[in-house]
């Protein structure tokens, strides 16, 4: 357990330094925007034909707190809703010009970061990616399999 216990502490040590390394940048380059609403610019500009559902389930956001956040993207007009010709009940989303624009921001910052810390991953040996990838892989099916709370 107490390796356990080491590992899990250095993971979320690890994430709140880099969160704490980028906050300033990010904050500088996309002032007057929340994270949430940063990140679902991002998944809506990545997913095909992007709705509730899929936002919900790609942010692992509730799909009311989805519906909420749209609406305020959408009256700060990042975001504009569309129907598909074939299917006039459900309603997707797209970037506007601007909401475009925050997201190629985002993903600037994004390249910029990774960038920074290139030298970290550039010895890693492929089987040192596997068993990274394969820990990680490993935790979120163990977690997809918990019941949800939400």
């Amino acid at each position: 357990m107490q390796r356990q216990q080491v590992l899990m502490g250095q993971l979320m040590d690890l994430t709140n330094e880099l969160v704490w390394l980028n906050r300033p940048e990010m904050q500088s380059a996309l002032e007057g925007y929340k994270l949430n609403e940063i990140e679902l610019l991002e998944k809506i500009g990545l997913l095909t034909h992007p709705n509730v559902t899929k936002l919900a389930n790609a942010t692992y956001m509730t799909r009311g707190a989805i519906s909420k956040l749209t609406k305020k993207l959408m009256e700060k007009e990042l975001i504009t809703s569309y129907q598909l010709p074939e299917n006039k009940k459900e309603i997707y989303f797209r970037l506007t010009t601007q909401g475009e624009h925050i997201n190629q921001t985002h993903q600037m910052l994004h390249q910029r970061f990774a960038n920074r810390d290139k030298e970290v991953f550039t010895n890693m040996t492929d089987e040192e990616f596997d068993t990274v990838f394969r820990f990680i892989g490993r935790y979120r099916e163990h977690l997809k399999k918990l019941p949800k709370s939400r």
